[in-house]
């Protein structure tokens, strides 16, 4: 049933594509000054109070559950910033469109955000679940289907919206308009998988994440690769040795469904540890079959000959007996032509090993040694977080 366009959907219209993802209009308070502020302002992020119930529970049915479209899941963590706490007591409040696309039926101050709106509140684990429908398009649009989200902490004053929740498999959603996002909070790219009549989509929120004015207490001095909660970004180094020898696979690309492993080398490579860390995820790999993909990208200038660099990994590849495992390179890690500068790894540090699954960053580690207790973080990593995707919460009824 189509209904009329209301006055919050032409504002939308109006204003720009990444800042809707996060966002509607309203007008500033003269007083606020969002240099200042947590999240830098957030339009429209005042109307989560409106309606808000006292007791928010970790799970929330909207009032389209029942209503015509695809029924969707979106289940998660609400992580602190460093990824890995669970952070409790987090109110996430959502608003999207209807299965025609228009903010339809809102009332009274909410008006403009329709009336699949609602609340969920992060539990003592993190965990949060929202059972909807998928939006909709806004009519006549180039514009992605997507969820709008914004966040209040209990321990900071200003509510703040994160990158809006958008769908990878999305025509609408083209490469440019991948690269226009903020990652506010961690990617808002969902990846869906079916349960029957159910899309269900896992999206993690990592506080504070590329939010302007965020409270940040940390001694980590030496950066490396992008945070967890982003997306790990396609590029294509040239494979030396293992499954793709010889060509310049896109390691996300090929192998994004699952976990996967990228163990980044720079300018200072020990050779002595490096052996130890392959030949620990060369068995990983044979342990978890499919469902694990490692690949070193190693970079050096020093020297740079790419039948030299093909030479030296592929020996190195016979001497460990790896089979698993792709010993890839790069000219540099600033290099465009295989896009591996998107990955913003530092060159002077001695490792840089990503963890991801479904393409989503979930671990990070900086100049790790190859000892025993760090080998098993990294595997506690994997088990831990092995399947819990499907583990779906029952929905609550309104």
């Amino acid at each position: 049933m189509k209904r009329i366009l209301n006055i919050g959907l032409f504002f939308l219209f109006l204003i720009s594509f990444t800042n809707c993802y996060g966002q509607t209009n309203k007008e500033e308070t003269p007083t606020r000054n969002i240099n200042k502020i947590v999240g830098g302002g957030c339009d429209g992020c005042e109307l989560m109070y409106v309606g808000m119930p006292k007791n928010i529970q970790s799970i929330d049915t909207s009032s389209a559950w029942n209503e015509k479209g695809q029924r969707l899941l979106v289940t998660g963590k609400v992580l602190k910033l460093d990824g890995i706490t669970h952070a409790p007591n987090v109110i996430v409040y959502y608003w999207q469109t209807d299965n025609n696309g228009y903010y339809s039926n809102g009332k009274g101050k909410s008006k403009k955000h329709g009336h699949i709106r609602g609340w969920v509140k992060s539990d003592k684990q993190g965990n949060y679940s929202i059972y909807t429908i998928r939006p909709e398009n806004y009519p006549n649009s180039d514009m992605p289907e997507h969820i709008h989200l914004s966040i209040k902490e209990p321990e900071i004053i200003e509510e703040y919206y994160t990158d809006g929740l958008v769908f990878d498999d999305d025509i609408k959603l083209t490469g440019d308009k991948r690269k226009k996002f903020e990652n506010r909070g961690g990617s808002g790219i969902l990846r869906v998988l079916i349960d029957e009549e159910l899309q269900v989509a896992e999206h993690n929120i990592i506080l504070g994440l590329n939010i302007p004015n965020y409270p940040i207490a940390t001694n980590i001095n030496i950066k490396s690769g992008l945070e967890i909660g982003e997306d790990n970004p396609s590029f294509t180094p040239f494979h030396a040795f293992g499954p793709d020898k010889g060509t310049k696979t896109c390691p996300v690309c090929k192998y994004g469904r699952y976990h996967g492993i990228v163990y980044f080398v720079g300018n200072n490579p020990n050779w002595a540890e490096i052996k130890k860390w392959l030949t620990f995820l060369e068995q990983e790999s044979i342990k978890r079959e499919k469902y694990l993909k490692v690949y070193f990208v190693y970079r050096s200038e020093k020297g740079y000959s790419k039948l030299n660099r093909q030479i030296e990994l592929e020996q190195l590849g016979k001497e460990l007996n790896l089979e698993n495992t792709a010993l890839t390179f790069v000219p540099s890690f600033l290099d465009r032509q295989s896009e591996v500068y998107l990955n913003k790894i530092n060159p002077k540090v001695e490792n840089t090993i990503i963890i991801y699954r479904y393409r989503n960053i979930i671990g990070k580690f900086i100049d790790l040694k190859p000892t025993r207790k760090n080998q098993n973080k990294v595997s506690n990593m994997l088990d831990k977080t092995r399947n819990e995707y499907f583990e779906l919460p029952t929905p609550k009824h309104n």
